[in-house]
């Protein structure tokens, strides 16, 4: 059917005014588009929708009576559809995707996700957990509105916003000979057994921080998993470079860390969200980046063991 909201708009105004002019002044048209309307609609319709007075204006025939009520109904429904699309842009509810970097996802998300559900409780919640590159090509496909990730492959198609900087520590085992160290040099202890956390890019990051120094990591384990990391150190296998810092130092095997600050010029990891770029977001992820930013600092990150004054 070829017919529009507007035709019908006009054929209302018309038909409860009983006259063409008294409904282009209602609806602000001149009188001949108000008549093409009811003509187009008769035409569409296989229907006389009006008596033609010409001194006395119009009067609807029974199957414009019907017709009118019809008419009515479907601009009452055209009007709500409109509500329900400002509620779904205004209101922070239904839905919302978001990616979360693996290692801070413990220590991090639930707290967040809690707080934020206190306040939005309409909002249904989903985190999708991964690696860098795996966070930023859910974003690219849509998969997810958001991800907390470090800045570490962050191309031109995508937004970061940075929300706290984590300096990359040493983690060995609490009862290591340089466990009470305030800080220790990678030159210091390069010839010990090293574990790698072996996610896509925070590998490169972090043997980088050895061939930047002209040193070899000795690498004797790895994993993706940093708490599998973490055993492997608390069990005595050897030292480990991290930058999440959870505030339990003990491994999930239940063995005691020590954190140690790593002495040099280092960048730090920095955290934060990505967007991607020019894809307007929904008020529920508009929303949960504005709670972030209200949560997680430098000075504030939840989960994260403070360092000792």
């Amino acid at each position: 059917m070829r017919f529009t909201l507007r035709q019908l708009a006009y054929f209302v105004a018309a038909g409860e005014t009983g006259s063409v002019t008294q409904a282009s002044e209602r609806v602000n048209i001149s009188q001949p588009s108000v008549s093409a309307a009811i003509s187009q609609l008769e035409t569409e319709f296989g229907l006389q929708l009006f008596v033609r007075h010409h001194a006395q204006g119009l009067s609807l025939t029974s199957a414009g009576e019907r017709f009118l009520q019809a008419a009515k109904a479907l601009l009452l429904q055209a009007e709500e559809l409109h509500e329900v699309a400002d509620e779904v842009a205004n209101a922070v509810a239904g839905p919302l995707q978001v990616g979360s970097f693996r290692t801070q996802s413990p220590l991090l998300v639930p707290g967040l996700c809690r707080g934020f559900l206190d306040l939005f409780p309409r909002v249904k919640l989903s985190v999708l957990e991964g690696d860098e590159e795996s966070l930023l090509a859910n974003l690219r496909r849509a998969e997810t509105s958001l991800a907390l990730t470090y800045r570490l492959n962050v191309t031109a198609d995508l937004d970061f916003e940075p929300l706290a900087l984590l300096p990359t520590y040493i983690v060995l085992p609490a009862d290591h000979r340089f466990a009470q160290r305030r800080s220790l040099a990678l030159a210091e202890i390069v010839e010990e057994p090293f574990i790698l956390l072996d996610m896509p890019l925070s590998r490169e990051y972090f043997v980088s921080l050895f061939l930047r120094n002209g040193l070899t990591p000795n690498i004797v384990a790895r994993s993706d998993y940093p708490e599998t990391v973490r055993s492997y150190v608390a069990s005595g296998f050897g030292f480990s470079l991290l930058t999440a810092r959870p505030v339990n130092k003990a491994a999930l095997n239940g063995l005691p860390l020590a954190y140690v600050r790593l002495e040099g010029e280092y960048e730090p990891m920095v955290l934060g969200i990505a967007t991607l770029r020019g894809l307007r977001k929904p008020r529920t992820a508009q929303a949960f980046i504005d709670y972030c930013r209200a949560t997680i600092s430098t000075e504030r990150l939840p989960g994260t063991a403070s360092w000792p004054d």
